[in-house]
């Protein structure tokens, strides 16, 4: 069953015959710069707006921002929205008239939601180990400095006293949305069309983990990603994947949250998981998956038929 049957490819882009993989790729530059641009004039307006002098502001940037971390949070808040968001629903507009199901905004199973949640939390060991062998590769140090400025910025806002509603608001909940619309809603979905299932899992995770400019980290945010874009082709949903980045973020700012306040010289980024806990971990999540795996069958298809909207050539990675 092939795409058009699912939903009308009705639009411009579609007329125009453009190739996916490029629709994909200009839509990821667009969405960051237009990110970049929007979230700093946004912070910089808030910064300003809190009563915080020009003449300040640039005789130490880094520090102003670093004193003033709600600035930084609105601005990245307004940036997500309007960087990210909102031009991956304008290209969807520009390939269908019906952009739910092609952003995948279908319904799921609370079922696979659970399992989708559980499966996270045996990943988080396995990605946190990959993330210390990653940090312990010899990166330069033009690298380092920029990302230790990145992680400075970071606790300041993770130790400051925000309300636990407003930082999971703002940390957890809208990019959760405003990344998995772009990420794996629009920008895998064009991969698929392009690479096939495989490696369009792999270009919507890859790019997710770049993304972040942490070069450092690319790989356990890659992995994250991929895993959010499994979650989204076999489900063909776009709700467990904003479910997990949602309890992953939120999960990384209380502990971190926690760690900061506790000063017990606890470094989240720094810490090595043991193999006692990785090797378990893996399988566990390896089990999740086969359940998950076989639970979407159950739900999706009741009748041993395909899912209503499945592609039968990318069924199968």
């Amino acid at each position: 069953m092939s795409l058009q049957s699912e939903f009308a490819l009705d639009g411009r882009l579609e007329r125009a015959a453009f190739p996916p993989v490029m629709t994909a790729i200009i839509g990821l530059i667009v969405a960051f710069l237009l990110f970049q641009v929007i979230a700093a004039v946004a912070a910089l307006v808030f910064l300003l707006g809190s009563g915080v002098s020009f003449a300040d502001l640039m005789a130490d940037v880094t520090g102003v921002f670093a004193d003033n971390p709600m600035s930084l949070i609105m601005g990245n808040t307004v940036g997500q929205f309007l960087g990210l968001l909102l031009p991956a629903l304008l290209f969807s507009r520009l390939h269908t008239s019906n952009w739910k199901p092609f952003l995948r905004l279908n319904p799921v199973n609370g079922k696979i939601l659970v399992l989708s949640v559980v499966a996270l939390l045996a990943l988080i060991p396995v990605v946190q180990w990959f993330g210390v062998i990653s940090d312990a590769i010899p990166w330069p140090e033009a690298i380092r400095e920029m990302e230790q400025a990145q992680m400075d910025l970071i606790e300041q806002i993770l130790t400051h006293d925000f309300s636990l509603i407003f930082s999971i608001s703002m940390l957890a909940l809208t990019p959760a949305i405003c990344e998995e619309v772009l990420f794996r809603g629009y920008v895998q979905r064009q991969a698929e069309r392009s690479m096939g299932v495989l490696w369009g899992i792999l270009f919507s995770g890859i790019v997710f983990g770049l993304y972040h400019l942490r070069l450092t980290q690319a790989i356990p945010l890659s992995m994250l990603g991929v895993f959010m874009a499994y979650l989204t082709w076999r489900t063909n949903s776009l709700w467990p994947a904003i479910l997990v980045h949602l309890a992953n973020n939120s999960f990384a700012a209380i502990l971190g949250n926690f760690a900061s306040k506790e000063d017990a010289g606890f470094d989240l980024e720094s810490f090595e998981m043991p193999l006692a806990v990785v090797i378990p971990a893996a399988i566990v999540l390896i089990g999740v998956l086969v359940v998950l795996h076989r639970q979407v069958e159950d739900v999706a298809q009741p009748d041993g038929n395909e899912p209503d909207g499945a592609d039968h050539e990318t069924q199968s990675i």
